[in-house]
C-alpha cells in the first residue's frame, strides 16, 4: 500500500439510511474500519422490533452490510463494543452473535447502558482490518 493510500479515508453509507445523520456507518482509514454504532432497527417502523431475536437479526445484517461495502467480513473484526440497558439479555445476544464468525472472536466488551434509542436493546460497534491472506513463515 502506498502512503497516500495508507492516509486516506473513505465513508461508508448503506442505502435507505435516514437522510442528514451527522455520521457515517464506517470510516475506512488505510486498512482499517471503523464502524459505527449500530442498532437492530425495522425499516418499516424506525425502532427495534419488540422481539429481541428480530432486533438481533437487523442488527447483525446492517453491521454484515457494512462491513461487505468496505470488502470485508465478521472475521475481519479485531474489536467489537455493545451496549445495552438490560444486561440480562447477555446469553441471547451471544447466542446469535457466534454464528457470524469462522475463526477466533475479536476482543470485546458488552457494557451495560442508559436507554438506547429507538427502543433499541443493543447498540454495536467495532473496528476491521483486512486481513492478509500471505503465508507469514
Amino acid at each position: 500500500m502506498s502512503s497516500s493510500s495508507k492516509n486516506s479515508r473513505l465513508a461508508f453509507d448503506l442505502p435507505n439510511r435516514a437522510p442528514n445523520l451527522p455520521f457515517s456507518d464506517a470510516i475506512l482509514a488505510g486498512d482499517t474500519l471503523y464502524l459505527s454504532g449500530r442498532i437492530g432497527i425495522d425499516p418499516s417502523t424506525g425502532l427495534a422490533p419488540p422481539e429481541v431475536e428480530k432486533e438481533l437479526e437487523f442488527l447483525f445484517s446492517g453491521f454484515t452490510a457494512v462491513l461487505a461495502k468496505a470488502g470485508m467480513g465478521w472475521d475481519d473484526l479485531v474489536w467489537v463494543q455493545v451496549f445495552s440497558p438490560d444486561l440480562t439479555l447477555w446469553e441471547r445476544f451471544n447466542m446469535e452473535y457466534v454464528k457470524h464468525f469462522h475463526g477466533e472472536f475479536p476482543a470485546r466488551a458488552f457494557v451495560g447502558s442508559a436507554p438506547l434509542l429507538r427502543n433499541g436493546r443493543f447498540e454495536m460497534m467495532g473496528i476491521a482490518v483486512k486481513k492478509s491472506h500471505a503465508v507469514e513463515g
